[in-house]
């Protein structure tokens, strides 16, 4: 049985006289701890996947199941993480990360600060404990908001282009974290980007999805591809990096050519 599963989900939310579908029939199994990125155009419903995964919303048809228990609405099992900066300005960097660790019965009171301490160092933020968020950069507000959520240990995390607002060095130090968080927690990660190449440089699976209504075009195993799952900056000039990047590109393009000429929106 798969960890994480999406049997047969479809979505349809209403429109002007009819019902708009933005995700087709769509089955995934997805294996524990594995980073699955999702990749597509603008608009075609791969958040709209990624939060039926959370329980934001409500599959029209299908289920989705982890570890054999059937989702419905939010819980702590699913932890989110948003393009905005969710970090609340009023308390310090470690304030926030505390906030995570109201939903964990399992760990007594006294273990909080060390936690806290424990999950500050995960994501580079050694020194700005006592730092309020809205006296730091967008990147370091960001890594708190990851930290926030792992405080409250999920078994799945989501993240919806997370790092999309952020500057090209910033970016890559967070993908860099993310990476490391992974090495050091294994969380089955979900990962929506726009982007080719983190969509790649993350992955250990890519899904490809199609124009709106979203649809499986490729299911990628990335590791196997790159051959492996130890990912540095530097694996983006490796040949075989190259060659998939090529090769997912060309899927997009002709997906591209296809929407537009069948007048598909959302690319």
């Amino acid at each position: 049985m798969a960890y994480l599963s999406i049997e047969n989900v479809s979505k349809t939310f209403p429109g002007d006289g009819q019902e708009v579908q933005v995700v087709t029939p769509l089955t995934l199994n997805i294996a524990q701890g594995q980073i699955v990125t999702f990749l597509g155009p603008s608009g075609c419903g791969k958040t709209t996947v990624m939060r039926m995964v959370g329980g934001l919303e409500t599959p029209t048809a299908g289920q989705i199941t982890l570890d054999g228990a059937l989702l419905r609405g939010p819980d702590r099992r699913r932890g989110m993480v948003f393009q905005s900066y969710a970090a609340f300005p009023w308390l310090t960097v470690a304030g926030n990360i505390r906030l995570g660790l109201k939903y964990r019965p399992d760990l007594p009171p006294q273990d909080h600060d060390a936690a806290v301490a424990q999950l500050i160092d995960l994501v580079g933020l050694n020194g700005f404990d006592d730092s309020y968020t809205n006296r730091i950069s967008g990147g370091m507000r960001q890594r708190v908001a990851i930290a926030r959520t792992l405080a409250a240990d999920p078994d799945v995390l989501l993240m919806d282009e997370p790092f999309g607002a952020l500057d090209a060095l910033t970016r890559e130090h967070l993908q860099n974290k993310l990476l490391d968080i992974n090495r050091a927690a294994a969380k089955t990660t979900i990962f929506v980007t726009h982007d080719v190449e983190e969509a790649i440089l993350l992955a250990h699976r890519l899904i490809v999805f199609s124009a709106r209504p979203a649809r499986l075009l490729e299911d990628i195993d990335v590791t196997a591809h790159l051959g492996t799952d130890q990912r540095e900056q530097t694996l983006r000039d490796a040949p075989a990096f190259l060659d998939l990047r090529r090769h997912v590109q060309g899927i997009i393009r002709a997906e591209h050519a296809r929407a537009e000429q069948d007048g598909a929106h959302g690319i």
